[in-house]
């Protein structure tokens, strides 16, 4: 059976952190091809503007240029209204019977997914590959954060063991609108883009 991790999520823009999990999935868990996934109206990011969808899918495009097992989906952008992790797992197994799909978050993400749509069909649904980091602010470690989900809800989740980055698309999106260097941050032809399209430079792209 063909093993496809998901990395999900906005990306507004692509960072190097995003990129980092995805080749660490790969390596380090053996999985044949990495897709990218954006959403299409995060229920989460009603707080600001989210960049237009083909901007988002052509600057994963061009950030995974270099990556033969990455892949970008659009698997999410084509469905109307807000999408869902736990519908998008279902709709996947549906579409793809013959593929074991994994779901790949950061801490921050391990620690909040209780809060998420039907949190425990998200975890019925695919193994969770977390990166290992800490996160403020939780009295639990990651550990056991881990062994609290996997005895209440049965599920099945693995610690990427990747080299941590603190990047998030908000600080890139800050530094932007405050006219500040990126190098370093995201893909060089991201960046690119990004000046070419004029992306970013407005003050309600600092918000969260």
């Amino acid at each position: 059976m063909k093993q496809i991790g998901i990395m999900g999520g906005t990306f507004d823009p692509i960072h190097n952190g995003h990129l980092l999990l995805g080749k660490q999935a790969h390596l380090e868990y053996g999985l044949e091809e990495i897709w990218f996934m954006p959403s299409h109206i995060p229920p989460h990011k009603k707080d600001r503007p989210v960049t237009d969808g083909e901007d988002r899918m052509q600057m994963l495009a061009l950030a995974l240029e270099e990556y033969p097992y990455c892949l970008v989906s659009d698997f999410e952008m084509k469905r109307e209204g807000n999408t869902y992790t736990a519908q998008t797992l279902a709709l996947l197994k549906q579409t793809y019977s013959e593929v074991r799909f994994f779901f790949i978050i950061g801490a921050d993400s391990l620690f909040q997914i209780e809060t998420w749509y039907k949190p425990a069909q998200v975890m019925a649904q695919a193994p969770l590959l977390v990166s290992g980091r800490e996160y403020e602010g939780s009295v639990r470690t990651l550990e056991e954060q881990i062994a609290y989900l996997k005895a209440k809800y049965g599920a099945d989740i693995s610690i990427l063991h990747n080299k941590e980055i603190e990047i998030a698309s908000k600080q890139i999106r800050r530094r932007i609108a405050n006219g500040e260097d990126i190098r370093g941050l995201v893909p060089e032809k991201v960046a690119a883009y990004i000046k070419k399209r004029k992306l970013y430079r407005y003050a309600e792209a600092t918000l969260t």
